[in-house]
């Protein structure tokens, strides 16, 4: 059999119309937008800094985590890498020892102080004073005898105080602290005069002085707190905090979450093979990193490149105060080389918790935490390293420089994420300014969605101002949102139960053009979050297709192609859910559409009877009311009355809404109740109010009318006689009352003549309206 020559035609390799937009993010490293390149194909090492756990979490920490959670969920679930995340808790540190210490002492204070004495407000007094004196020594007159004008001074704005607060923003909180524990040892000072001794007395009196005790305390005893177990559990308390505002944030939990007191033997090992390759020495029982031999240093591979201090702010490197507060209040630097060189390990004092080592008994440093646990769990370099951006200098830079020590590599971290500075409406957050704000205060206000929407509505990496118009902006977008799945989970429900063949295919061209309005905003969301994921240029382009949306709904009304509609709401919805702005499972009536609600429990436990006998019942009210109606021949408009009640009334505390369309049916929307009920009641209140405001305008016209009748009472013939004139005004009058000479017997003027018929004439006509006023019963 001859063989068959004929072959397929030649395959011509598409060409794109659109090119694909590439994933760039804005790299710390380089202060630019760099292109995405993982290490192992789709796999994404990924390390985050973790909180010092000393006390409660606020909106800074908010801002961070959520913000990390959604670019961690938009690199998995919409660019779909496989990301492996690590977070620590950092569970031992200067913060943790000194606030676990003050809390401790003044426990102790307070079991022993069984009575008020005067021995206990004397150390209350020198606490205070002591207080004072270190705090606010520029602050004039330390007698405590002073205190009260000062602090009324400082009330006021007195010139010095204004000075005082803007050479430390710290004064205002000080202040406060001292005028607590000054009014306490005012009333402890009255109760022992009134011989009133109790322990509850004691007891006000420390919690009063609770900020001033602290540090007294601290520092007389301090060093007698050794028990390791008084700090862990200070850190485990706030740790399980921590775990439960994330939680309530929608934030994911970490792959991974290490915490530096498990890891402590691992650092001594990390730490002695830094000393053995000469980049770290140490120094009366401490170990610190050698930054000056070690920057611009060959590396031990013999290629051709050296090891660099300080990639992220080369400028900082002799930055005195950063370079302090990323040592810590308790570091000694006894042996320091150089102020540059920081801590890997740290001897312990009386008073720290400590952990045998090499070079004695001691605690790990505050940045080589991240680096040996960052490194056992991920190996010898990542793909994401992300923190605040205050951790820039000196702690991330103190990482990778510790890090690339430690593996004798180049690049420890390729991309470094930092989220941006955090302010309350313009300022800092600072509890000296007042304006600290947990996030436990957060979520009383706001939900967890809010608080996310507002995060997605800002700029990731750059300084956020938190204040109430962006979370009314969020709001506002949130119910523009609402209003969106409501109706079209109301459209799909009604297109399932109208069952009337629908003539034509039902595409034209609004639906042509929706459908690429769509895929114009799939594209732009698409490019937006390639944009080193610009979630604010995200989320326009899902309002706008919502609105283009609502906009074909409101032009083909009863000719809506729901299939289209549906494709819309259901792209959304993924999109706001990859967000992580959704809850529970996306399954349920709405097809999928929508937030989706909190996962409660088993569905089957639920009671038919209770869910549906408040619906049956408004149904049944209505049916016998309209029966009514019927049988007493009621006219057309009372039925409507009904109607009315059911929608108005009846149905809105379920959480159902009836909007009228123009073919007669009307459109049933399930909402939720409280949002109703405050729609109705705020047009019920506005209706009161406008009929209020229309009740007093009449009864102040009847008030005005009743007050120009009044004037009336007086015939005209009485007008110009006494009690209406005073006596001796006119001499002589007419049969009709008007004057005809003054008191004296002068004949009165032609003007006065003229003047007073004028009046005669008005009187007259005000005394006839009077008249038939009083006929009327004077309503």
């Amino acid at each position: 059999m001859a063989e068959s020559r004929t072959r397929q035609p030649e395959w011509i390799k598409p060409t794109p119309i659109v090119e694909e937009p590439r994933l760039k993010i804005y790299n710390s490293l380089t202060r630019e937008k760099t292109e995405f390149v993982p290490i192992r194909g789709h796999q994404v090492k990924w390390y985050n800094c973790g909180p010092t756990v000393y006390e409660a979490s606020h909106m800074g920490h908010a801002r961070n985590y959520v913000t990390q959670d959604i670019l961690r969920r938009i690199l998995s679930d919409y660019f779909g890498y496989d990301v492996f995340f690590v977070m620590n808790i950092t569970d031992i540190d200067d913060k943790i020892i000194i606030r676990s210490r003050q809390n401790h002492l003044l426990e102790q204070l307070k079991t022993k102080s069984t009575a008020l004495t005067p021995s206990l407000v004397h150390e209350v007094r020198e606490a205070w004073q002591q207080y004072r004196t270190g705090k606010l020594a520029a602050i004039p007159n330390p007698a405590e005898s002073a205190w009260p004008d000062i602090f009324q001074q400082f009330t006021a704005k007195d010139p010095w105080a204004v000075q005082a607060v803007q050479q430390d923003e710290k004064v205002p909180m000080h202040m406060a602290a001292l005028q607590s524990s000054h009014a306490a040892l005012e009333q402890a000072d009255k109760a022992l005069e009134q011989q009133d001794t109790t322990a509850a007395k004691a007891s006000e009196l420390i919690e009063g002085s609770r900020d001033v005790l602290s540090i007294y305390l601290d520092r007389l005893y301090g060093s007698s707190v050794t028990d390791p177990a008084i700090s862990r559990a200070h850190a485990a308390y706030w740790e399980e905090q921590f775990m439960k505002d994330m939680d309530r944030l929608r934030v994911m939990p970490p792959d991974s979450l290490t915490r530096v007191t498990d890891y402590v033997q691992e650092i001594t090992a990390f730490v002695q093979r830094v000393i053995e390759r000469g980049w770290a020495y140490e120094a009366d029982s401490s170990v610190w990193f050698n930054t000056s031999a070690f920057d611009d240093a060959k590396n031990q591979r013999s290629e051709e490149w050296k090891h660099v201090y300080a990639k992220l702010e080369p400028w900082s490197k002799n930055n005195k105060k950063l370079l302090e507060e990323g040592e810590g209040a308790l570091t000694s630097t006894i042996g320091q080389r150089s102020s540059a060189d920081f801590a890997l390990w740290k001897k312990s004092k009386p008073g720290e918790p400590s952990w045998p080592s090499p070079w004695g008994p001691g605690r790990p440093g505050w940045h080589i935490e991240c680096s040996v646990m960052a490194s056992e769990v991920l190996g010898e370099q990542m793909d994401i390293h992300s923190g605040g951006i205050d951790l820039a200098f000196p702690h991330h830079d103190n990482e990778m420089a510790q890090s690339e020590a430690y593996h004798d590599c180049r690049q420890w971290v390729n991309y470094f994420l930092h989220t941006g500075h955090l302010h309350i409406e313009g300022l800092k957050m600072s509890k000296s300014l007042k304006n600290f704000i947990t996030i436990d205060d957060a979520l009383r206000v706001n939900t967890a969605r809010q608080l996310r929407l507002t995060f997605l509505l800002q700029p990731w990496n750059g300084k956020m101002d938190y204040k109430e118009a962006l979370i009314q902006e969020a709001r506002s977008l949130e119910n523009a949102i609402n209003n969106f799945f409501t109706i079209v989970k109301a459209l799909i429900a009604e297109s399932k139960v109208d069952t009337a063949a629908r003539l034509g295919h039902g595409y034209e061209q609004e639906e042509k053009e929706l459908v690429n309005q769509l895929q114009a905003a799939q594209h732009a969301f698409r490019v937006a979050l390639c944009d080193s994921f610009n979630t604010q240029g995200a989320m326009a382009s899902i309002t706008d297709i919502i609105s283009k949306t609502n906009i074909y709904h409101s032009k083909r009304r009863s000719a809506l192609n729901i299939s289209v509609i549906r494709g819309v709401a259901l792209w959304v919805t993924k999109m706001l859910r990859m967000f992580g702005l959704g809850e529970g499972s996306q399954a349920g009536p709405g097809g999928g559409i929508g937030w989706g609600e909190a996962d409660t429990g088993d569905v089957g436990s639920i009671d038919r009877d209770a869910l549906l006998l408040p619906y049956l019942r408004v149904l049944s009210t209505f049916r016998d009311d309209v029966r009514k109606a019927a049988i007493a021949h009621a006219a057309p408009k009372d039925v409507l009355t009904l109607c009315d009640k059911l929608r108005d009334e009846d149905l809105v505390p379920l959480g159902v809404a009836l909007d009228d369309q123009d073919d007669g049916r009307a459109l049933v929307k399930l909402v939720n109740p409280e949002v109703l009920i405050r729609a109705r009641d705020d047009k019920a209140a506005a209706a009161a109010e406008k009929a209020q405001r229309k009740a007093a305008q009449q009864e102040a016209q009847r008030q005005q009318r009743i007050a120009k009748l009044e004037r009336g009472r007086v015939a005209p013939g009485e007008l110009f006689k006494p009690p209406h004139v005073p006596e001796g005004t006119y001499g002589s009058w007419n049969e009709e009352g008007l004057p005809l000479t003054e008191g004296q017997g002068q004949e009165l003027s032609k003007n006065k003549v003229k003047t007073t018929r004028k009046q005669w004439e008005e009187q007259r006509k005000l005394h006839e309206e009077w008249k038939r006023w009083q006929e009327e019963g004077g309503k």
